[in-house]
């Protein structure tokens, strides 16, 4: 629901710029965008998201001007940025922490929208938009972490581009392409280095489309109910620009804790010592936000069918609105869908837990807590197996049935009805709309 734009110019200049760049006019039209009066602080997240990706814009910049993209001098220029450029410390960890801050931002993004439903009809577009800025960031993050050129940084690149290299047909051609001759290397350097800087800026006009195509339907919201009246909405400013604001700065206080107490809490001490390809670390494991993938991957005996998997577990995301065939948006009105829901976060963090840990570990109950130690069973992988039946479980099975079978709570026709009913979920005798029964 985009509305009817009410600007006015009021000089000759703005007459002038407006029949020619409409900028004023776009501007104040998003400030003043009618949205839905009960959205909650997980609808700030698109605010963090921004500032995440303004900051890493910024700071990678900033870096470009002393990065060396030489294998040789590599290592090197990074410690140069962190010596001797003033400040040079204080960026380029936060450029470091900010990737994990941005996922963090991205995944809780993204689970809000799960969660509410945000991807259906009409939303889809938005919701594979996003998926799509998901991905990019993937490849970015990556690219990245290659750049330090530290131990994991060089063995993370090999071991990911040759499971690229496992895929049939294209495997072996993408992945010369990537390194650009026939092992890691200066070329390789030189590659990922040119895409990590162009992709944030693609990521950037991904966003917009993204904006303009949540401006078409307008917000989702708590209830997961249509806007019907005016009634329903106030205008984005000033009142979640000052709720935005304040998360962004709540979300800063966490950054700059990372930034200045813990830099490299969520790096790997390897990344320190310079990449040796003769010299392989005892275990490769890639940052934290693709340690559930990374698990899926491992989890599965044959190296083909681990890829596949690995990407199919991204894949599924794209069709994800149309594997729920529930009518009913917000899972508020869906026990059964918010429980297997928190089962499905579970398994997320579940996965995660054992992509940062060797197969070969498996976990004892001890006294006091879970003790890790060295074993022929195996622990790890069998869990990581468990995780991806229900993985693949919840998109394939839980999420096409339960909303054929599952029989939802009485859904509210409108956002006001329950404000105005003290927060009651339908005024007393009100029936659920015959378009929202599941």
């Amino acid at each position: 629901m985009s509305g009817h734009s009410t600007y006015e110019p009021k000089t000759a200049f703005e007459r002038w710029l407006d029949t020619r760049l409409p900028i004023i006019r776009f501007g104040l039209d998003f400030m003043e965008f009618p949205t839905p009066k009960n959205l909650n602080y997980w609808w700030t997240f698109g605010a963090i998201l921004a500032f995440c990706l303004a900051t890493q814009i910024i700071t990678g910049v900033i870096l470009a001007m002393h990065y060396v993209a030489n294998a040789g001098l590599a290592f090197g220029s990074v410690e140069h940025i962190m010596r001797d450029v003033n400040y040079g410390w204080m960026i380029r960890f936060i450029h470091a922490n900010g990737a994990s801050m941005f996922f963090l931002a991205v995944y809780i993004h993204m689970f809000r929208g799960i969660y509410y439903g945000s991807y259906k009809a009409p939303r889809e577009v938005i919701w594979l938009l996003g998926v799509i800025i998901y991905l990019l960031m993937m490849a970015t993050a990556f690219m990245g972490y290659v750049l330090p050129w530290g131990q994991m940084s060089f063995w993370g690149a090999t071991v990911i581009t040759n499971i690229i290299g496992s895929l049939p047909i294209i495997g072996g051609a993408i992945t010369t392409w990537l390194w650009g001759g026939f092992a890691v290397d200066d070329p390789t350097l030189n590659r990922f280095f040119s895409l990590h800087y162009l992709l944030p800026f693609m990521i950037a006009g991904v966003v917009v489309l993204h904006l303009w195509a949540l401006h078409v339907p307008g917000n989702n919201n708590p209830l997961g109910v249509n806007v019907k009246s005016e009634k329903d909405t106030i205008p984005f400013h000033p009142y979640y620009t000052v709720k935005d604001g304040f998360a962004v700065a709540v979300f800063v206080i966490l950054f700059a804790t990372f930034v200045f107490f813990n830099p490299d809490g969520l790096g790997h001490a390897d990344n320190y010592i310079e990449a040796n390809p003769l010299v392989t670390p005892q275990h490769i494991v890639p940052e934290w936000y693709f340690l559930p993938f990374y698990a899926i991957l491992r989890a599965i005996p044959n190296k083909l069918m681990g890829v596949l998997a690995m990407f199919a577990s991204i894949g599924f995301l794209f069709v994800l609105p149309w594997l729920d065939t529930s009518k009913v948006r917000s899972m508020r009105y869906r026990p059964s869908a918010r429980l297997f829901f928190w089962i499905f976060v579970v398994t997320c963090i579940i996965l995660g837990f054992c992509g940062a840990h060797e197969p070969d570990q498996q976990v004892i109950p001890g006294f006091g807590g879970f003790q890790l130690m060295d074993s022929n069973i195996n622990s790890f992988v069998w869990l990581s197996r468990l995780g991806v039946l229900g993985y693949f479980g919840y998109f394939l099975v839980v999420m096409p049935i339960l909303g054929l079978r599952e029989v939802p709570l009485p859904v509210p026709e409108s956002i006001s009805n329950p404000v105005l009913a003290a927060g009651s979920a339908m005024p007393a005798g009100a029936t659920a709309s015959p378009e929202k029964k599941g």
